[in-house]
C-alpha cells in the first residue's frame, strides 16, 4: 500500500510537471542560439511597413526564443542598410529589394522573413503648393519628401516618375522620415510631395493635404504599379552572418512569424494596446483607419511569393542603369527555408 501511494504521488509529480511544460512551450528547448545577443537596424520603426517587427518586440516575441535583441531605429531604409553594411548592426528589418541593389556592387544580402506583401507606399502631391496638378510631368524640378534618399519610398518615387519620362535627376529628393516631421514638411510646404508610408499619407490624405496619386498600399494597387506581387519589408543579414548564425536566424524568423499570426486576428484595441502612443501620431482613429488601408499589405506567413523577387528585380532594372538584371542571381537575394520551418510551427 505503501508503495502504491507512492508511485501515485510520484505519477502527480509527473503529471504536474508535464502540464507545466505544455502550458508555456516557449521554456522547451531551444537549439543552441550561435548569437542570443544582437542587433537589428530598421529605418522608420514607427510606419507600418515594420509592424510585425514591432509586435514581435512588444509581445516579447524574440525573448520567447532566447534572444535579446537591440533594435536601433534610423530615418529611413538606407540609413539602416548603411548601419548593417558597416558592422555596427547585425541584421537589417529593411526593403526586400535593397538585397538586389547590393548584389549589382557585390554585395551578397539575403531576405529570410518577409514582413510586408506589398510596398504600402503612396505617393501624394501636396495640395497647398500643387492646387493646379495635372500629371506626373509637372513634378519636373519639384521638391519631394522620401524617408531617406535611396529607400524604399525613393525608389518607388523614381519607378513612378520614370514611367512619365522624369529621371531622378530631374527632382529634388529631401529625407523627411516616416513620422511627425513628414507631416510638418508637409504643412509647412518645404516640400512639393511626398513618397511615404502609413500612418502618415492616409493623415495628410484624410485632411485634404495631400492628392494621391500612386498607390501601393492594397494588392490591386501594387499590380497596378509593379506589374506583380512586390516583396517588401523583411529581415536580411549578409550570406555570411546567415551561414554562420542559422539558428539565430530561425530564431529571428520564428519571432516575426509568431507576430504576423498575431496581427491576423488582432482587432483594433489590441493594435492601440500593443504598438508604443508615439506611433499614434496623437490620432488613434486616424492610426487604426490607416492600419485597415495597409492591413492586406502585411504577411500573412513570413514567405515570399515565387514571382516577388523577378518583379523587384524588373522594377529596379527599369530606372537604374547600374542594376543590370541579367546579372542578378535571383537565388542568392532571399530564402524561404526560415520562414516555413516558422510557418509550421505556429499553424495551429
Amino acid at each position: 500500500m505503501e508503495n502504491f501511494t507512492l508511485n501515485r504521488r510520484k505519477l502527480g509529480t509527473l503529471a504536474t510537471a508535464a502540464a507545466a511544460t505544455l502550458a508555456v512551450p516557449a521554456l522547451r528547448a531551444q537549439p543552441n542560439l550561435e548569437k542570443p545577443k544582437l542587433a537589428i537596424a530598421v529605418g522608420g520603426k514607427a510606419a507600418f511597413y515594420y509592424l510585425p517587427l514591432t509586435i514581435a518586440e512588444q509581445l516579447g516575441y524574440f525573448k520567447a526564443e532566447g534572444l535579446d535583441v537591440e533594435i536601433s531605429d534610423f530615418a529611413g531604409g538606407a540609413k539602416a542598410l548603411q548601419a548593417v553594411v558597416g558592422g555596427s548592426a547585425d541584421v537589417c528589418s529593411g526593403a526586400f529589394e535593397h538585397t538586389i541593389a547590393l548584389q549589382s556592387k557585390g554585395q551578397y544580402y539575403t531576405a529570410f522573413v518577409l514582413q510586408g506583401r506589398a510596398p504600402q507606399i503612396a505617393i501624394g502631391v501636396s495640395t497647398k503648393n500643387m492646387p493646379n496638378y495635372k500629371t506626373l510631368a509637372d513634378l519636373k524640378g519639384k521638391k519631394i519628401g522620401v524617408s531617406a534618399p535611396g529607400s524604399s519610398t525613393n525608389m518607388v518615387a523614381n519607378l513612378v516618375l520614370s514611367r512619365a519620362g522624369i529621371k531622378p535627376t530631374d527632382v529634388s529628393y529631401i529625407g523627411v522620415g516616416t513620422a511627425g516631421a513628414a507631416l510638418t514638411a508637409m504643412r509647412t510646404g518645404q516640400i512639393d510631395a511626398m513618397s511615404n508610408t502609413d500612418p502618415v499619407m492616409t493623415m495628410l490624405e484624410q485632411k485634404n493635404e495631400v492628392r494621391i496619386i500612386s498607390d501601393t498600399r492594397t494588392l490591386k494597387g501594387t499590380l497596378d504599379v509593379f506589374g506583380g506581387p512586390m516583396p517588401a519589408g523583411c529581415l536580411y543579414a549578409s550570406a555570411e552572418f546567415i551561414q554562420k548564425n542559422p539558428n539565430t536566424c530561425q530564431a529571428l524568423a520564428n519571432a516575426i512569424v509568431h507576430g504576423l499570426k498575431w496581427l491576423q486576428t488582432a482587432g483594433p484595441g489590441d493594435i492601440i494596446k500593443t504598438v508604443p502612443e508615439a506611433y499614434l501620431l496623437g490620432d488613434r482613429a486616424l492610426y487604426l483607419a490607416s492600419f485597415n488601408k495597409v492591413r492586406e499589405a502585411i504577411s500573412p506567413d513570413g514567405i515570399v511569393p515565387d514571382e516577388g523577387p523577378r518583379t523587384a528585380l524588373r522594377a529596379l532594372s527599369s530606372f537604374d542603369p547600374s542594376i543590370k538584371a541579367d546579372r542578378i542571381d535571383l537565388r542568392k537575394i532571399y530564402t524561404n527555408s526560415f520562414a516555413l520551418k516558422a510557418k509550421e510551427r505556429f499553424k495551429a
